[in-house]
């Protein structure tokens, strides 16, 4: 079987990982890594349609997307789209079994993979190289290790994402400007991590009435946060600006920026905006922010892990498997108002501080 070593960086690397919007964001700074000391190797990223949206502009990087929604037909065309192609290395990022039969259509000799404990759905069937077992890092440093079977470490985590200028002028029109920004994406795709919409309501008021903000609102276009946003807004005393459904991606992408604080649960929105170094106010019950919060600064956010832990399995957060995930009815009730106020309050103090 072919080696790929330091001294000889592959010519054409495949990179799959296809979803979701968070854990893509945490692919960049590998491919940050890949073109800061292999400049020459050829990039090829199997994405998903949706989050190519936020990627696929990523210069030096050739995007093969698969559109998980068209059934058979999304993998005849990426078994097109890679047809006669072989690679020297594939970084088989993604465990699900939609993500393993995919694999299969990437020629390559050497195919990464994770760790027995993190494998699932017959991962291991489509690798020959596995990252190292290791517990209590995050996500993002789990899928930089895909490296160094290949010789390399990443060291550094850079972004980069590319801004539009569309993008950047549709966001200084909606939060025109210098008063201080809270944004809020109270959405997840996983439902049962969503706050109640009524403490969302509390915090935004709180932070235009007491703090003198200007607060946002912003959302997908799917009837559920619609439906959502709405639920806020009846529950509030001050109006936001409300852009639920108006945005793309990358227009999130510049409101994320323009933010001077962003509020959301574990969501595709809050790795963007760390992605774009905005800070997060994290609401984490259901996952753990060590894990899966905010990679850069998880200062602010509030953390009720190991209190879910404790209530629904009996046991401390550091007793449970790393990556466990706690999605149980009503487990982000165990986060107060109170709790997220704090977190506000600590961030202004911080940032007053900064400032004098």
């Amino acid at each position: 079987m072919s080696q790929v070593s330091p001294a000889a960086p592959p010519a054409r690397l495949c990179i799959l990982r296809t979803s979701a919007i968070g854990d893509v964001t945490h692919v960049v700074p590998l491919v940050r890594t890949v073109q800061q000391h292999w400049p020459a190797t050829e990039l090829t990223w199997l994405v998903g349609k949706l989050e190519q949206r936020v990627v696929g502009d990523l210069p030096g990087v050739e995007f093969v997307t698969f559109d998980k929604g068209a059934g058979l037909a999304g993998f005849r065309a990426v078994r097109r789209a890679l047809a006669g192609r072989r690679f020297d290395a594939l970084l088989h990022l993604q465990v699900a079994l939609r993500a393993n039969l995919l694999s299969l259509l990437v020629a390559a000799p050497v195919r990464i993979g994770y760790d027995r404990a993190r494998a699932k759905d017959l991962h291991g069937l489509t690798i020959n190289r596995r990252i190292a077992a290791r517990t209590g890092e995050h996500v993002l440093d789990a899928m930089g290790s895909f490296l160094e079977p290949l010789g390399l470490r990443q060291t550094e985590v850079r972004w980069d994402l590319p801004v539009p200028a569309e993008a950047s002028a549709f966001a200084e029109r909606h939060l025109p400007g210098d008063q201080p920004i809270l944004l809020v994406s109270p959405c997840s795709s996983h439902r049962v991590r969503n706050w109640r919409p009524e403490r969302y309501a509390a915090v935004m008021d709180h932070a235009a009435a007491q703090l003198g903000w200007r607060v946002a609102l912003c959302g997908g276009p799917s009837a559920y946060e619609r439906s959502f946003g709405d639920a806020i807004l009846s529950a509030m005393r001050t109006r936001p600006i409300d852009l639920i459904g108006k945005d793309t991606l990358k227009q999130l992408l510049a409101l994320l920026r323009r933010a001077t604080l962003v509020l959301a649960p574990d969501s595709g929105p809050m790795h963007m905006a760390n992605a774009v170094g905005t800070p997060v106010l994290g609401l984490h019950a259901a996952s753990n922010p060590n894990r899966s919060g905010p990679y850069s600064d998880r200062r602010w956010c509030v953390d009720r892990y190991d209190a879910a832990a404790r209530k629904f399995r009996g046991k401390p957060a550091e007793a449970l498997p790393w990556g466990t995930k706690l999605e149980h009815t009503g487990v982000m009730d165990l986060i107060a108002v109170d709790d997220a106020l704090e977190r506000l309050e600590a961030f202004v103090d911080y940032r007053r501080a900064a400032s004098a």
